[in-house]
């Protein structure tokens, strides 16, 4: 009829099938089956949704308590899919024995047993006659057995009754208009102790059911789509969460409406005025088109994106990374209003965003009270009109919180834990990304090793420098004291294995020696290894307590580098991304800016060739050899923009990361010292801008066994024969 909020059938369901069955059971048996919660919403018949050309009249009253049952009955009963919270859609079929009276799980055993009528939706179907049913099942049962007179009787007596089942009567509670959100949670709570609290966020979730349905739907697809990588097209899939609707609700709520107290947000969505308390459908209508233009922004593509590699310039790579999932989401608010509101040029908010970001993670900034903390910090930007003062605000918001305090005492004392989902380790780890620290024993670096996936580190294992069976020679067998974070550092995986539990005064010489012998590490290279692995001098011979002490500063000291590699970034960046793409195309390639199609495909056969990368490697080389220059992918030899679809990635994370690979393959780690990669907007689609400072080193290209070195000459760039090298490199790198 309309009058009652159900939300859609096809949305995340939680209750498991057995539960389903037992809901049947028991209102088959005539047992109570729980209260049904309504709440009013207060409007008047006749209202309109907020979405744009839907015509059904508002319902009256939403469902607050119910909807699992309500959902369970109205799947068996009309016999459609329900969606589970993996967003994978199933039918959920209940097998009923008459003779037993007996519900089940429909199975593939059941579906062969004759004593079972294997889905009781055919019995409410459209089309349903339960003289033809009693009959079918009559007949399949007495093909494998005798059916007796008082068998039929209560075969057909059971169908009946279970037939019957639509007319149980629930118990429907309503509450009314003016009932707070607070006081419906507490009812909630109360009634159905055994289920899914309600919070604040499903309230207007639910509330979005009702006013703009479109919404809700929106925000369930995108979160779906984040689970699962695409073949070929855009989509929100990323390294680093998989969001939730309601995650991704609260971005859109303090986008909106500057809070973070979803219990306020609730009352603005419903129409209530804060100071009155009376309610208004025209309000109602207001706040939630300012919503939905909010929540644009929160599901574009493009600034999802490009928000992922403001995490990436912070140093972490991948989900196992994240700590805190609201220090992700309110960073990604933060990076939305800097974007849509400020206009801030894209490579000056993502240093920002990465210093802030950085910032929330290693102090735990929305551990406790998380809400409180972003009213707060949302309250700091109240004022703020320009882009450089948002800039500033959030630059020293981090200062005030990272203070030398925080670095000498706070975050030693933080490290002082076993916990492997520490803030402040996750944060160390960034760290030794940020200044590019080889693996222990390795000249492989740690950024190279942490795969950019949710599994996160791959071929590298945490190892303890004091092993476990060693400290057990000493006495020292409490988990919490052998696994201490301080005891622990990366190395490759078959390191690990050698070491085993020798003490480290006697595997570190054999690890030193293996090192020199291998002539690929310095005695220079190993001081750099125990500056970046926080390691004291003569370690080895430490009495572990000691050790750890030590350690703990030294890594503290680890941490503050890579944050201040952020910070520094963020002062001296320059503002390179301000120049007009569209105007660099028009004018054409020159001696500072070269044009390729792709990165990787060759255009005429469409297949990968190594020698596209080879050509992107040869320009980026010429630039960095000479005076710096600009390379865009996506545009041909004559300055038509063709886009990036032709390399066929699966996003643009995808190509960032494949730049990475081939830069740090076959060039050096040491260049993006000197190169900014950047997604922009041309006016006829998105290109891959790469953009060349002069470096201070030469810059080689590895091309099988071959090095080559590349200078740009002009328009074009030149490979010069070693001995033209040799002099090139002695004048020009004085």
């Amino acid at each position: 009829m309309g009058e009652i909020g159900l939300p859609d059938i096809q949305r995340p369901f939680v209750w498991p099938n057995t539960k389903v069955r037992d809901l049947f059971d028991s209102m088959y048996r005539g047992y109570p089956v729980g209260y049904l919660l309504f709440w009013a919403n207060g409007l008047s018949a006749g209202h309109k949704t907020v979405e744009i050309g839907r015509q059904a009249p508002a319902p009256n009253k939403v469902i607050v308590d119910g909807q699992q049952r309500l959902t369970s009955l109205y799947a068996v009963v009309k016999g459609v899919s329900v969606v589970r919270n993996n967003y994978k859609s199933e039918r959920i079929r209940i097998a009923f024995d008459p003779i037993e009276e007996k519900f089940e799980v429909a199975s593939a055993a059941i579906e062969r047993d004759r004593s079972f009528i294997p889905d009781i939706s055919e019995l409410w179907s459209n089309n349903a006659d339960l003289f033809q049913i009693v009959g079918d099942f009559l007949s399949g049962l007495r093909s494998v057995r005798n059916v007796t007179d008082a068998e039929v009787k209560r075969i057909q007596a059971s169908i009946v009754k279970l037939q019957g089942m639509l007319r149980f009567p629930f118990t429907a509670l309503e509450l009314s208009a003016d009932t707070s959100e607070e006081a419906v949670a507490d009812v909630f709570v109360r009634i159905n102790s055994q289920g899914k609290p309600l919070n604040q966020a499903d309230f207007i979730l639910t509330l979005m059911s009702v006013f703009w349905d479109k919404g809700r739907e929106e925000l369930e697809r995108f979160c779906r789509r984040a689970r699962v990588q695409s073949a070929g097209e855009p989509s929100p899939y990323n390294s680093f969460i998989e969001p939730s609707p309601d995650q991704m609700l609260r971005v859109g709520v303090c986008l909106a409406f500057k809070r973070a107290r979803l219990e306020h947000v609730y009352s603005i969505l419903r129409g209530k005025d804060l100071e009155t308390g009376a309610f208004s459908a025209e309000r109602r209508s207001t706040q939630f088109t300012q919503l939905r233009e909010a929540q644009t922004n929160v599901l574009n593509l493009q600034h999802w994106h490009d928000f992922m590699n403001c995490l990436r310039h912070a140093g972490y790579r991948s989900r196992r990374m994240i700590s805190s999932r609201n220090a992700l989401l309110y960073a990604y608010t933060l990076y939305l209003i800097g974007r849509t509101e400020y206009g801030i040029a894209e490579h000056t908010l993502r240093q920002v965003i990465a210093q802030w970001f950085f910032m929330s993670a290693v102090t735990g900034r929305y551990t406790a009270s998380p809400e409180s903390r972003m009213e707060s910090d949302l309250a700091m930007l109240r004022g703020v009109t320009t882009a450089d003062a948002f800039v500033d605000r959030l630059r020293s918001a981090c200062n005030v919180s990272l203070t030398n305090d925080f670095w000498d005492v706070t975050l030693p004392n933080d490290l002082a834990t076993s916990s492997a989902r520490s803030p402040s380790l996750f944060a160390y780890e960034a760290a030794l990304v940020l200044l590019d620290a080889p693996v222990l024993f390795s000249k492989l670096t740690l950024s190279d090793m942490i795969a950019e996936s949710p599994s996160g580190v791959t071929s590298i294992e945490r190892h303890r420098l004091f092993p476990r069976g060693y400290l057990a020679k000493l006495g020292i067998t409490a988990t919490r004291d052998v696994n201490q974070i301080a005891n622990f550092a990366y190395v490759e995986w078959a390191d690990n294995v050698r070491v085993s539990d020798k003490s480290p005064a006697e595997y570190l010489p054999l690890a030193k020696r293996d090192l020199s012998e291998s002539g690929s590490v310095s005695e220079i290279d190993i001081v750099q290894m125990y500056k970046y692995h926080a390691l004291p001098d003569n370690w080895e011979h430490m009495d572990y307590a000691a050790f750890l002490t030590s350690r703990r500063e030294l890594m503290a000291k680890t941490v503050r580098d890579g944050y201040e590699r952020i910070a520094a970034k963020s002062d001296t960046a320059k503002p390179s991304d301000e120049i007009d793409v569209d105007e660099i195309i028009r004018s054409g390639e020159s001696g500072i800016v070269e044009f390729k199609s792709t990165l990787r495909v060759n255009m005429h056969t469409g297949q990968r060739d190594k020698r596209m990368e080879q050509a992107v490697l040869k320009t980026l080389a010429g630039f960095l050899n000479k005076d710096g220059g600009t390379l865009i992918v996506g545009v041909t030899d004559d300055g038509t923009p063709v886009g990036l679809d032709a390399d066929g990635f699966d996003n643009e994370d995808r190509m960032w990361l494949h730049l990475v690979n081939m830069v740090n393959q076959n060039m050096s780690k040491s260049v993006w010292a000197f190169m900014h990669a950047d997604f922009d907007d041309s006016t006829d689609g998105r290109v891959f801008v790469i953009r060349c400072e002069k470096s201070s080193v030469p810059v080689y290209v590895t091309d099988g066994d071959n090095e080559r070195f590349y200078v740009r000459t002009g328009p074009s760039t030149t490979e010069l024969s070693v001995k033209q090298a040799l002099e090139y490199v002695g004048q020009w790198f004085k």
